[in-house]
């Protein structure tokens, strides 16, 4: 998905804003009979671009890292700790990646948390070493800043005794 440009959209929404606002002025100096129409219209207009100046602030960003596989949420307590699961075909190199896509995607300013509190998002799957028996592996965690978004200084730990228990790629079906 691309990114959009609200802050685009904004722009060409306010001189459309600008347009019936003018129109509406003109309706009603000439007294025409759609001019309560077009107060509507440019009413519309003004609330539909303040929702996208709103959108063009960048409240939604999504980055994408390069490596990591699709996740799914398990648990979030809405505070300092989420755990997220993948699949077993996965490899060092991506359950770094997919960590810090998980980091990434599951800030946000809302979380709970005291000063100095870190973040955790831990990353497992679940394996089975013989029929009927299902066993999670925890791979590996993630620990970030809770209330700011650039962290630079993330702590990843991979589990490399747990990866290692992984089935070979080519096994999994």
């Amino acid at each position: 998905m691309e990114n959009l440009n609200f802050a685009l959209f904004t722009e060409w929404s306010a001189y459309a804003t600008l347009f019936f606002g003018v129109w509406a002025i003109a309706a009603f100096l000439f007294k025409w009979g759609i001019r309560f129409r077009l107060v509507g219209t440019t009413g519309f207009m003004v609330v539909l671009t303040i929702g996208l100046f709103g959108l063009s602030l960048g409240l939604f960003r999504h980055s994408v890292i390069p490596g990591a596989v699709r996740y799914t949420l398990v648990y979030d307590n809405a505070a300092n700790m989420t755990v997220v699961a993948v699949k077993p075909d996965i490899t060092s190199t991506e359950v770094e990646a997919t960590l810090r896509q998980a980091a990434d995607d599951l800030f946000a300013y809302g979380r709970v948390g005291r000063a100095g509190d870190r973040f955790t998002v831990r990353l497992r799957t679940v394996i089975h070493p013989e029929p009927g028996v299902s066993e999670p592996l925890y791979l590996g965690q993630v620990r970030r800043s809770i209330s700011a978004r650039d962290d630079a200084e993330l702590d990843i730990q991979i589990d490399q005794n747990n990866l290692a228990k992984l089935p070979p790629r080519e096994s999994i079906s």
